[in-house]
């Protein structure tokens, strides 16, 4: 029987609650699915720092390490400095752990959800591949005469070969994944940068242009980020797989999350193929809504299905992903957010009833 140790980290806000419901949900599939697993907690959170002072230390990054996986709820409190924990936690994991592929998949369960007219089902299922450990993100920068009229900040954006490459063969090799179980034989890499505006920018054309000589089978195609955003909304059926840079994905996976439904439904990984990994909802904390048992848990249970999927469970992400599509299809949940009139214990209990039931 294969066994996993996965980190929980549940955070701060609804992410305790949501978490909850990942976890419900992954103990059904376990027990019909026959594998084991043993869950280590972890308490960093802008509570457990308002309470101890303390951030994460290098040696709970070297532990992570051993684990298999990592989920996360949510982590942000309204009363810590915007981003520092932030920072210790989702960043010592990404930089730490180097995840360098953020994993996006946009996929539309029921056309009620979609805000947009006349898309179908169909025509919303892609992926987003985000490079997640350089660009703009990759912390090189500060302030000069900080809070004087004089004050001048820089932020540096780095991108290397290997960071982009590996980024692009990645997005290659899942396109190529996908191809294989298509009737059509379809299968497609879209690159997204600012090229023409920011030259640098150039690396990656050239590092997906040597990734993609050794998939013939893949078509390609290129689209400025400002172009990908417009047709994103107009024609979102020409997508399947995207690969970008760190900033660019950030923006334009939470443009896809809206086409599948809002915020409450999208499910993120941070990975690094063969290694520890982590994966989370993408919405925030919401602690507006904190402990009344009304957020959506749609993300939390989706982000368990992504982590199965990546160690290897494959039926057990598959039934999730059935009871997601079955459950928002039929109405019985009939939104993914706060509004749905579904507490989150009871919408984690659905999937339950649904998963055990479809045995």
């Amino acid at each position: 029987m294969a066994s996993y140790d996965i980190g929980v980290i549940a955070g701060d806000g609804i992410g305790p609650e949501v978490a909850a419901e990942g976890l419900k949900v992954l103990a059904a599939v376990a027990d019909i699915d026959g594998f084991d697993y043993k869950l280590v907690d972890y308490p960093y959170s802008g509570a457990y720092y308002l309470k101890t002072k303390e951030l994460v230390p290098p040696s709970v990054i070297d532990e992570w390490r051993t684990l298999d996986a990592v989920l996360l709820g949510a982590i942000g409190h309204p009363d810590v400095e915007t981003g520092l924990v932030e920072r210790s936690v989702i960043l010592g994991l990404r930089f730490g752990l180097d995840l360098y592929i953020n994993l996006r998949p946009i996929k539309l369960y029921a056309e009620h959800l979609c805000p947009l007219k006349g898309k179908r089902v169909e025509d919303i299922e892609f992926v987003v591949v985000r490079e997640n450990t350089e660009g703009l993100y990759s912390q090189i920068g500060g302030h000069l005469k900080k809070g004087t009229a004089d004050e001048v900040a820089l932020v540096n954006g780095v991108y290397t070969w290997k960071g982009c490459e590996r980024a692009c063969r990645y997005a290659f090799e899942l396109a190529e994944g996908r191809r294989a179980l298509r009737a059509d034989g379809r299968g497609q890499v879209t690159l997204v940068d600012k090229a023409n505006a920011m030259r640098p920018h150039d690396i990656w054309t050239r590092a997906f242009a040597g990734v993609a000589a050794d998939f013939p089978a893949l078509t390609t195609d290129h689209a400025y980020v400002d172009a990908c955003c417009m047709w994103m909304i107009k024609n979102p059926e020409w997508f399947d797989v995207i690969v970008t840079t760190n900033l660019f994905g950030d923006i334009i996976t939470d443009l896809g999350a809206m086409l599948q439904g809002g915020m409450g439904i999208a499910a993120s990984g941070n990975i690094h193929p063969g290694r520890t990994s982590m994966f989370e909802p993408i919405h925030g904390s919401a602690p507006k809504y904190a402990g009344k048992n009304v957020a959506c848990p749609l993300g939390a249970i989706g982000a368990a299905g992504m982590m199965l999927d990546f160690l290897g469970e494959k039926g057990a992400a598959a039934r999730i992903d059935d009871a997601t599509g079955t459950l928002l299809r039929s109405g019985a949940v009939p939104s993914a957010d706060a509004r749905s009139g579904i507490a989150t214990s009871d919408m984690g209990d659905m999937f339950v009833q649904h998963i055990r039931g479809s045995v």
